[in-house]
């Protein structure tokens, strides 16, 4: 029983901040969904975004917690500078993933284009002319009139420029 005797101020800040990360994350989660339902982003490419964006409270509420504990802040600094120097070190070796998901989360809030449209990728060694099939965090999946799949990094469409062409509507004839 002492240690709710001791810790009675640590245990309620923690759970009114357990509490704001719930309402947080609740609050986000429909502001993002309701941005995607205006704009009519599909919903994977939403939810990629929310878990992002939950991870990212969810860290920043664990340093949080950290501090309403009562660690020494010089005892943080040293953890946070170690992990983020090992972070860093592992980052450098994996730029081009984090440049993706970077890349992937600017594709989603600007949105340039979306599933079906047929885009003109201006490459001066590997010039491609696909229709958008699919679009995911770490890439773009691309189909030519020849049947041909390419899988194309986010990074390197904010690289080269691209046009937009046209919605693909496979030639079907529509009747009244």
């Amino acid at each position: 029983m002492t240690f709710f005797n001791d810790f009675t101020k640590e245990l309620i800040e923690s759970g009114i901040l357990l509490f704001l990360v719930i309402v947080l994350r609740i609050i986000i989660a429909k502001g993002v969904r309701s941005f995607a339902n205006t704009t009519h982003i599909i919903e994977h490419r939403t939810n990629l975004v929310i878990k992002y964006i939950h991870l990212f409270i969810t860290i920043l509420a664990l340093i949080i917690l950290i501090i309403i504990w009562g660690f020494e802040a010089q005892d943080i600094v040293i953890a946070l500078t170690s992990v983020a120097t090992v972070a860093g070190v592992a980052m450098f070796a994996q730029w081009s993933i984090l440049s993706n998901i970077t890349s992937g989360i600017i594709l989603f809030f600007s949105f340039p284009f979306k599933i079906g449209d047929v885009i003109r990728i201006h490459d001066k060694d590997f010039p491609i002319e696909a229709e958008i099939e699919d679009i995911g965090a770490f890439h773009i999946a691309l189909k030519t009139n020849d049947g041909e799949m390419i899988i194309y990094p986010n990074n390197l469409l904010f690289q080269k420029g691209i046009s937009i062409l046209k919605t693909h509507y496979d030639n079907k004839e529509f009747v009244d």
